[in-house]
């Protein structure tokens, strides 16, 4: 950008002098034609952007220089009001604005003030989002020229990285079918990013411009992870951006300040296979030494006695909180033991306190202040200190985010290496713990936050079950040092209580949800069966009461848990001992955490027989009742929603909870809403076929939400992903693509309808051309692909443009295109597709700008629908032909004079034959059936000539009683009650009558011509027959007496 910015230049980089007899010449013609375009307003008309582009013509036209006598503020002055007069929608106008300021700031070379800054570079970069691509070199250009010129030292980093990490997302994955930005490229982008990570804060940059620079460099490092698929291979470069991260992920915790090496570096592991080792020492020779904690002999046993008197004290568990789970903080923020409370919550059903271990969810104030939503402090502390928190939690969630695409993008196998940064261990006595993940969920004030830790351990988690598999709980304490084993089984056992610590006292609901995936995760993975008893029944235990939560989501999430809970090494004694527990062990006590709702009875109620003690879960003998939770989830199954456990809006939150909805995306923020096009857009190019059926989809939803439908850049790379996907070699691809375009065609359509006519302008001619072919192709396709390809072939043959139909590329196209859906007309396939085909004709009629009646295929259209109408076996598929030979509005449009006679022939053979099917279903159908082709004849005779008098009148001179007798039937359908299928009212339906029979008296037949009067005699005496039959007296004089 530096180098465009002085291409008009001298090589000195000084720009050439102008004679001093030229600058007040100059001067005086930059105030006129300032004058004249300060005078001007916005406006949209044609008239003045042709002004406007005149007017900025001769601004970039002047041969401006540095001493020309024009004042900095005429200049701000000048280009704030023309960037004023041109909207974002006018890309032409953009692009030459954009041209206007890079020549005056770079000619001129003034200092544009603060405000008027703001304003010009908050414009260029929302050019950016909404303009063509082929603006982009002029904006980064005017970009560039603001940038360089006017930009402080603290504000050029940040807006630079702002700006890449826009442009970025815009060119890097955007189109899809195009290359991602080049490898080496990205490397400059990553350590460009990194570089400004690992650089400490400048004395004069603020903490608020701080952490937006570093939000900013996080999310481009997420953006070359997700859309732009780099891959850290080096163990240098992952280990600078892990440390980069654990920094980051922190930042801004109160009481808490940690220093990060430049780089971590892992821990070799041992060759884990999921075999238990043959002895011991082989785990200690494999131990990673750089993180392995040695410990004395003494030590270890007193850890061992304090970890088996946590299971039988809950005043010992509650007591030792500071040592084994917490971070040492700052003075002043220090936990210990006397701000604990070690009242205990009962969740085993027999009150006791220490069952579960975790029963001491902190009852002091401290912890209610450490765990409340960031609004919680913005009442207490000043405005500045509230926003100042909310960009630090921002920067804490970018580093979680970024982790996560992280560890997306690496193998497993690399990243366990890295497990002891950021999983806890349970500490040394007396010593601080580590921290980690877990730090987060305990402490960070912010829930969003928390949800975000726990969706990166759960990412951790998942498929850990190898890794995992080594564990063992070892009695042996005569160990100078921890065996990796040991190691691994000791941070389970903290993986445990510091989750189950977090559920007690989390309010956030979705947090809350995010807790109990991720030990859903943790259990599903452990090897329990090497492990000390007792994890899986504090987890039992302490989760029961969830399933009644006032949260759908909770609910489910804790119906997983029990799950995988269940299905956990089987058949392990501990889970056959916690299912012979009495349904309502566990479910009779609640806290604030887990509001109670009373679930269905029948499934608690336990037969009769001898009492169960519920407060020893070892001890179940005497019990003869069923398993609880089978009951329960057969009364989730088969009972009404009302009057299940769940909520009665459960249902349908359930149910709808995963379709996309057009008020979601809306209410989301315009970077959250581009960042779900991005990903939907980018994971249409997956490997994975179900993966891709389902984006192909998603994209045909999204494609018909009002906030994007009439966004043609997005609607154009919305066709571009699913032609892409057209071709794919799966049917069901295939299929989902299909359905996609025809919801994007219907889109086009819709946007015919609004009064401004800037989508039909700018939506490309040639990509109309790609669909149309595509469509043609897909309509020779099966017929779960047939379907819809037809249907969208209708709907681009409606949308195209007198302007697309003259020029001679789209003559031969649109021929295949109706020649396609004429053969899919009459070709025996599924029913559905023929009704989307007929349904396809009719959209084509729609188009006045088609040469339909002088066409060389206006007569095979006709022949194929008449044939349709009069011998398809389904009647859906005759009653949408009868529609389409009836949308033509003119008379020319159906051609001849013996085509028009044969429509009309075939017309009352259908109606004729309404009522002949063997096919007891269609039977439904007949009433519709005769409607339609009513309304089709009445139609017809509206805009009949008088060279089609004759042939009207032969036919109903054969058949005259029969249609009269239907057409009498459909216009007194609406009144009558009957179930015809009529879309019109009695008084609409007469009116049609009405209409007909004034055209047929407008004629002018020649002298001695009977089949006028004969037609509206036909006519007069179908509005007799309703009116007499209705009791009204006095309608008809007039139309007579034409």
């Amino acid at each position: 950008m530096a180098a465009v910015q002085v291409a008009d230049s001298l090589p000195s980089g000084q720009p050439r002098e102008a004679p001093r007899e030229a600058i007040p010449e100059r001067r005086n013609a930059f105030r006129r034609l300032s004058a004249r375009l300060c005078a001007l307003r916005p406006d949209d008309s044609s008239s003045a952007r042709t002004e406007i582009h005149l007017l900025f013509d001769q601004l970039i036209s002047e041969n401006y220089s540095e001493g020309s006598g024009v004042a900095p503020e005429d200049v701000s002055a000048l280009l704030v009001q023309a960037c004023r007069l041109v909207p974002l929608n006018q890309n032409h106008l953009v692009s030459k604005v954009s041209q206007l300021i890079h020549h005056l700031l770079n000619r001129l070379q003034v200092i544009v003030d603060e405000q008027h800054l703001d304003f010009l570079l908050a414009y260029t970069i929302s050019a950016i989002h909404q303009c063509s691509s082929w603006t982009h070199m002029e904006i980064l250009q005017a970009l560039a020229a603001l940038v360089y010129c006017n930009g402080s030292k603290w504000y050029i980093p940040t807006l630079i990285v702002h700006i890449t990490f826009e442009l970025f997302s815009l060119y890097a994955f955007s189109v899809p079918g195009q290359p991602y930005l080049e490898e080496p490229y990205q490397n400059i982008c990553f350590q460009a990013f990194l570089t400004i990570l690992q650089s400490p804060k400048s004395s004069d940059m603020d903490d608020i411009t701080f952490c937006m620079l570093l939000q900013n460099a996080l999310k481009g490092i997420q953006s070359l992870l997700n859309g732009g698929r780099m891959k850290l291979t080096q163990t240098d470069e992952l280990g600078a951006l892990l440390a980069v991260l654990k920094k980051f992920m922190f930042h801004g915790l109160p009481g808490l300040n940690i220093e990060m090496p430049t780089v971590l570096y892992p821990t070799p592991l041992p060759q884990y296979d999921g075999r238990t080792p043959i002895k011991p020492q082989q785990s200690e020779s494999s131990a990673s030494r750089p993180t392995l904690k040695k410990s004395k002999v003494k030590p270890k046993k007193i850890q061992q006695g304090e970890e088996e008197e946590k299971e039988s004290s809950g005043e010992i568990e509650a007591a030792s909180v500071t040592g084994t789970g917490r971070v040492n903080l700052h003075e002043g923020n220090t936990w210990s033991p006397s701000s604990l409370g070690v009242q205990s919550l009962p969740l085993d059903g027999s009150g006791a306190a220490g069952k579960d271990g975790v029963s001491s969810p902190f009852s002091s104030s401290s912890w209610k202040r450490v765990s409340s939503s960031e609004s919680d402090y913005s009442d207490a502390e000043g405005g500045m200190q509230s926003k100042m928190r909310s960009y630090q939690a921002k920067v804490r969630q970018g580093a979680l985010v970024c982790f996560l695409s992280t560890i997306k993008s690496i193998e497993k196998k690399v990243l366990y290496g890295y497990w002891s940064a950021f999983i806890p261990d349970t500490p040394e006595l007396g010593s601080p713990q580590s921290v980690s993940l877990m730090t987060l969920t305990l402490k960070d004030p912010s829930p969003k936050t928390r949800a975000c830790a726990l969706q990166v351990l759960s990412a951790i988690l998942e498929g850990s079950k190898q890794f995992l598999s080594v564990a063992e709980d070892t009695s042996d304490h005569r160990r100078a040092f921890t065996p990796f084993s040991v190691m691994i089984a000791s941070s389970i056992r903290e993986l445990h209580r510091c989750l189950l610590l977090a559920l007690v006292a989390e309010s956030s609901s979705q947090t809350l949800t995010q807790i109990i995936k991720c030990l859903a995760n943790l259990v599903s993975n452990a090897p329990y069966n090497r492990l000390k008893l007792s994890l899986l029944t504090k987890v039992w235990n302490q989760i029961k009461p969830y399933i009644r939560h006032k949260d759908v989501n909770v609910r489910v999430s804790s119906l997983t848990l029990l799950g995988a809970i269940v299905s956990t090494h089987a058949p392990l004694p501990e889970v056959q001992l916690l299912l012979q527990q009495p349904c309502s062990s566990g479910l009779g006590n609640s806290n604030s955490a887990t509001p109670h709702l009373s679930p269905p009875d029948w499934w608690k109620k336990a037969p009769a027989g001898p009492s169960v003690e519920e407060t020893s879960v070892s001890s179940p003998k005497g019990s003869s009742e069923p398993c609880w939770l089978i009951r329960l989830c057969i009364s989730i199954v088969v009972l009404p929603k009302e009057d299940s456990c769940s909520g009665s809006d459960a249902g349908s939150a359930a149910g709808s909870a995963y379709e996309p909805s057009p008020m979601r995306l809306e209410a989301l923020q315009n970077d959250r809403q581009i960042l779900c096009i991005t990903v939907l857009l980018g994971l249409n190019d997956s490997k994975n076929r179900l993966v891709k059926a389902a984006t192909s989809r998603a994209l045909g939803v999204y494609v018909l939400f009002p906030c994007l439908r009439q966004d043609v850049v997005f609607v154009a790379d919305t066709a571009n992903a699913i032609l892409m996907s057209l071709e794919d070699k799966s049917l069901n691809v295939r299929a989902k693509a299909a359905w996609s375009l025809g919801n994007l065609t219907d889109t086009l359509i819709v946007n015919m309808e609004t009064p401004d006519p800037s989508f039909q302008e700018e939506f490309s001619g040639l990509l109309l051309l790609k669909m149309l072919r595509s469509a043609i192709e897909a309509s020779k396709d099966k017929d779960k692909v047939k379907s819809n390809a037809v249907r969208a072939l209708g709907n681009l043959l409606h949308f195209l443009q007198p302007s697309h139909i003259e020029k001679p590329t789209f003559a031969e196209i649109i021929e295949e295109s109706i020649q396609a859906l004429i053969s899919t007309v009459l070709t025996e396939a599924a029913m559905k597709v023929r009704w989307n085909a007929c349904y396809a004709m009719g959209n084509v009629f729609t188009n006045p700008a088609l040469p339909l009646g002088t066409a060389p295929w206006t007569s095979q259209a006709y022949s194929a629908l008449t044939l349709v109408v009069t011998s398809c076996k389904n009647f859906k598929v005759r009653i949408r032909s009868a529609a389409a030979l009836s949308v033509p509005g003119k008379r020319e449009q159906y051609g001849s004079v013996e085509q028009y006679a044969r429509i009309w022939n075939a017309l009352v053979t259908a109606l004729q034959k309404s009522e002949d099917t063997i096919d007891f279903l269609e039977f439904k159908y007949c009433a519709s059936l005769r409607t339609q082709i009513c309304q089709a004849l009445i139609h017809l005779l509206s805009l009949a000539s008088a060279s089609d008098l004759p042939c009207i009148k032969e036919i109903l001179e054969l058949n005259g009683n029969m249609v009269q007798s239907y057409i009498v039937q459909f216009l007194k359908s609406g009144a009558e009650g009957d179930d015809t299928g009529a879309p019109h009212s009695p008084q609409e339906t007469d009116q049609m009558v009405r209409m007909a029979l004034k055209h047929m008296g407008s004629i002018q037949a020649p002298a001695g011509d009977t089949a006028r009067r004969t037609i509206m005699g036909f006519l007069e005496e179908i509005l007799a027959i309703c009116f007499e039959s209705s009791g009204s007296q006095g309608a008809l004089p007039g139309l007579t007496n034409q």
